[in-house]
């Protein structure tokens, strides 16, 4: 067996966690596949499963080097079918990585459409709302929001969305009047920031303004500023989609609708130095396809 019928073996292995599940997927001996695993570790030097009544483990090394074929393994497998048919179902494992909430509210709900296409498809979705390191963390692709700091990577912007200063009823009823984006620094602020005032720069026609929120709650996620919006605990200004099923249904508003907000820019993002897998451009085109149902901001704002 060459070396890389052997990683692929030992992919397998990790995946489903047995011998013999390994062995039933790739329509092997159980024999061949451990022998393939063998030749491996007498290879490297080092042991790479641990073997108990329980199953198969990668040890430390073991994990390392699943982290680092697994990616070898699925774009050999991209090349022979790009090579057979484009039109091949897509197969093997895509890692994403999403921001928490939009994943959850925008992502997820609608995967079944992307795993129906592709029935051989398998993913591994890390919801987080920190900047993944895709190279160090095996990603495949990611999805950003706001800008990009971190200029080695391949992206592609896909869409600009609108932000709003956003509130429930509630909160509005119980609070100072919020007439123009001067009345936000009267008002309890939802952050992400951690410093004493966060600043935006609101439009209207030819008008500017720039307004301070004053936070009184300062979070470290996207769910904790929803739920906190959510317990009317103050107003935040936040992409319109974070809130979308709230907006839809009047649970939270828009304020200060005369005035717009610089946009919000929604990235694809690709680790560097690394050929673009099949699977990750079909996973950015779906995710295009999602985005383009939701209220984008206006041309005259691009």
């Amino acid at each position: 067996m060459d070396r890389l019928q052997a990683m692929t073996v030992f992919v397998r292995v990790v995946e489903s966690g047995s011998f013999s599940a390994a062995a039933r997927l790739m329509h092997l001996g159980q024999p061949a596949v451990s022998k393939a695993v063998a030749q491996l570790e007498r290879q490297l030097g080092v042991q790479l499963l641990l073997r108990s009544a329980h199953g198969l483990t990668p040890t430390d090394a073991g994990q390392r080097y699943f982290e680092r074929v697994v990616r070898i393994v699925s774009d050999a497998e991209d090349a022979d079918a790009a090579a057979r048919d484009s039109t091949l179902s897509l197969q093997g494992r895509l890692r994403v990585a999403v921001p928490t909430t939009f994943g959850r509210i925008q992502i997820v709900p609608r995967l079944g459409e992307l795993l129906k296409e592709h029935p051989q498809l398998k993913m591994d979705i890390e919801l987080d709302d920190r900047r993944v390191d895709l190279v160090m963390e095996g990603i495949d692709v990611a999805i950003r929001v706001g800008p990009l700091n971190d200029s080695t990577m391949i992206a592609k912007r896909l869409a600009r969305g609108r932000r709003s200063v956003l509130a429930t009823p509630q909160y509005l009823e119980q609070s100072l009047a919020l007439e123009t984006p001067e009345d936000l620094g009267l008002h309890q602020a939802v952050t992400y920031a951690r410093d004493d005032g966060v600043r935006y720069t609101f439009r209207q026609q030819e008008r500017e303004m720039t307004a301070t929120l004053r936070p009184r709650l300062n979070l470290s996620a996207a769910e904790g500023i929803r739920a906190a919006v959510l317990a009317d605990l103050g107003l935040t200004i936040a992409a319109d989609w974070m809130f979308r099923p709230e907006l839809e249904c009047g649970t939270v508003v828009r304020c200060l609708t005369d005035w717009s907000l610089p946009p919000v820019d929604l990235w694809v993002v690709y680790p560097s130095g690394r050929l673009t897998s099949a699977k990750a451009r079909a996973f950015s085109d779906f995710v295009a396809g999602v985005i383009g149902d939701l209220e984008m901001v206006p041309r005259s704002m691009h």
